[in-house]
């Protein structure tokens, strides 16, 4: 054998080793793709779901922030016009 064809031989097993490598490295990316699409969807699913998602539960906590502002409104006018009703009934005896 001839230098020329034992270095070509050495390229070549270089060659089809570097392929091999490329090749176990795209199928590692590959499947981490497809494991980060899942969790993808997972989140995109917690997050937009009407029921249960993220914005439907933050709708529901404004609107109990907003009554719960209400109820308090509510309850200091009761107590203003508890209170005034009561200084008016001591006024007038």
């Amino acid at each position: 054998m001839a230098p020329s064809d034992v270095k070509l031989e050495n390229l070549s097993q270089r060659v089809e080793f570097l392929e091999d490598k490329i090749m176990d490295s795209l199928e590692v990316v590959k499947e981490n793709q497809e494991r980060m699409c899942g969790d993808i969807s997972k989140i995109k699913e917690a997050m937009y779901n009407p029921d249960a998602g993220l914005y439907a539960r933050l709708k529901i906590v404004e609107e109990q922030r907003k009554n719960s502002g209400r109820l308090v409104w509510f309850l200091f006018t009761v107590l203003v016009g508890s209170l005034g009703a009561s200084i008016a009934t001591i006024l007038a005896r």
